[in-house]
């Protein structure tokens, strides 16, 4: 392992946790973040009171309510997870240059120039832990360790409110008793396939032959099995590449009509593109993701020959999509679109057809109104009801 001081902090049930904060009454209460059961919502976050029901982000609401009836439902309220966001990130920077925030709630410092031992190092996310606590009133769950990966398995493991300190000569002692599941990229059914192996410890695929590894899982034998050794090269990232833009969304009720499912289609690609267009971004690659009403979801793909931020391109290239997707009759309960495999820079303006040049200005006119006002300032006559 390479010589480097990590430190992962990870808020708790970061959203939950804000509206018990600020809303005293709910302390010591299940609360859960997210959409309403009767609205076909989705759990957001979970404090931890609902949590020891079985409630998980990402669960439907209506499953959450039958779990818990007594837990208290709250919007998302993601302006203001934002403001806090940024007021754990103050804190952090007081401590490193060197940050990759991964999401909302949770960061990477980079520490290696600020400490020059764990002993250290632990003392620098003490501190940081008991800044977050009295200026902001949350609590975090820190982890440090030679590595990303052992930095965030020690965030993981003793929360809510833990701290865990990973330093190379004990990284074996912690990983060899933990499940397989703990591994980055090994979801259920790799941790299903690696146990019907014989496999179901991190201490079991570390001292597994490489070659069965490889039969077992492909060209990401590899990279599993270096960290099962506890190693991980992959450096704090301060600047984030946006890898791709997307937008989704569930509908109260499942969509059976291709004119409905159209209609949907057609304000996801104006907003994807919109968000393509600001971030000065093209697409190549545009993508639907379909959700149907029994939860099983899929996604289709195509390749464009050309990278583009034009509404149209990427609402004709979905409805395509859409069309060749088989069980709408089935009913659709959530539909997505994303652009990846991202471009930027000068653009070739075609010389024979101006009207290109203008629907580019008329797609920013719109995309600026729609900022300003509101997404239903403005409507293409497609999408008006009638």
């Amino acid at each position: 392992m390479t010589n480097r001081f990590i430190i992962h902090v990870d808020m708790d049930a970061f959203y939950a946790a804000i509206e018990q904060r600020d809303r005293p009454e709910l302390l010591g209460r299940p609360v859960i973040v997210g959409g309403k059961p009767r609205a076909r919502g989705v759990v957001a976050a979970a404090s931890y009171e609902a949590r020891e029901f079985g409630i998980r982000s990402a669960m439907p609401s209506a499953r959450a309510v039958r779990l818990c009836p007594r837990a208290v439902f709250l919007p998302v309220d993601m302006r203001k997870y934002a403001q806090v966001s940024q007021q754990m990130m103050a804190i952090l920077r007081r401590h490193s240059e060197r940050i990759e925030q991964v999401s909302i709630d949770e960061a990477f410092l980079e520490v290696t120039d600020r400490v020059r031992d764990f002993a250290q190092a632990e003392q620098l996310a003490r501190r940081i832990n008991q800044e977050i606590r009295r200026e902001l009133r949350l609590t975090a769950s820190v982890g440090v360790g030679p590595n990303k990966f052992l930095a965030k398995l020690g965030s993981e493991l003793r929360k809510p409110d833990g701290l865990v300190v990973i330093p190379p000569a004990e990284a074996e002692g912690f990983l060899d008793p933990l499940p397989v599941g703990k591994l980055w990229g090994v979801g259920p059914k790799t941790e299903k396939r690696l146990a019907e192996a014989g496999l179901k410890t991190i201490g079991q695929v570390a001292r597994a032959p490489i070659e069965q590894l490889r039969r077992l899982l492909g060209a990401w034998a590899d990279v599993v099995h270096e960290l099962a050794r506890g190693d991980d090269d992959r450096p704090v990232e301060t600047e984030r590449e946006t890898k791709s833009v997307s937008s989704e969304t569930t509908f109260p009720d499942d969509l059976y009509e291709l004119k409905d499912l159209r209609r949907s289609l057609s304000e996801l690609s104006e907003e994807v593109a919109s968000r393509l267009r600001d971030e000065d971004l093209r697409a190549r690659t545009i993508a639907i993701k379909v959700r149907f009403g029994d939860f099983r979801t899929i996604t289709r793909q195509t390749r464009l020959g050309e990278a583009t931020d034009r509404a149209e391109v990427i609402r004709k290239t979905v409805y395509g999509l859409l069309d060749a997707v088989e069980g709408r009759e089935q009913g659709i309960r959530l539909l997505g679109v994303r652009g990846s495999v991202l471009e930027s820079g000068p653009r070739q303006l075609s010389l024979f057809d101006p009207q290109v040049q203008r629907r580019g200005e008329l797609q920013r006119s719109i995309s600026y109104l729609r900022q300003r006002y509101g997404r239903d300032a403005v409507k293409w006559a497609r999408e008006a009801t009638k």
